[in-house]
């Protein structure tokens, strides 16, 4: 709520690009937004969404999530390409060099679609800072929520979750 001298509005928050993390699935184990949507509020309870997408057939297209606690945000989003498939065969590629799991390896050469997931950090808008350090403290990006619903979203669709940063299947 706003008052007339505006020294009760909270400080603006923007979000920044952090990290992409990448779950490569068959598009046969593409999940409902209903499957999604319930995925996301078993893991944890330290989220809210927002902005749930679906095709016409119901089938889950992206969600925003807003993890305050962990002052952080996720927009997760479906992708189904070419260059999704030739992403994974290079990976598996890589990561069978690399000597990972041969069941992941097969995964990754029948996958041909990805969940996108970006992870934000929660910044405030304010330009003088803070200088107390305990609220320094409380701004640190946790990445709790991010490796939740990663680890929750690879088992409901059977996918592989990648770090695409290091090139190292998370989990």
């Amino acid at each position: 709520m706003n008052s007339d001298d505006g020294n009760d509005d909270p400080q603006p928050v923007e979000i920044e690009w952090r990290d992409t993390y990448y779950i490569f699935l068959n598009q046969s184990a593409r999940p409902t937004l209903t499957q999604a949507e319930a995925t996301i509020s078993s893991a944890t309870h330290r989220v809210t969404t927002e902005n749930l997408v679906a095709n016409d057939d119901g089938m889950f297209e992206s969600v925003l999530i807003q993890a305050p606690e962990d002052n952080a945000a996720l927009e997760i989003s479906y992708e189904m390409s070419e260059a999704v498939i030739e992403q994974c065969l290079e990976l598996a590629t890589q990561l069978q060099k690399d000597g990972a799991d041969p069941e992941q390896i097969n995964t990754l050469m029948q996958a041909d679609a990805r969940l996108d997931i970006m992870h934000f950090e929660r910044v405030s808008n304010d330009p003088f800072g803070s200088n107390e350090d305990d609220d320094f403290a409380n701004d640190l990006l946790d990445p709790t929520s991010l490796l939740v619903i990663v680890d929750a979203f690879a088992k409901l669709t059977g996918g592989v979750p990648i770090d695409p940063g290091s090139g190292v299947i998370m989990g």
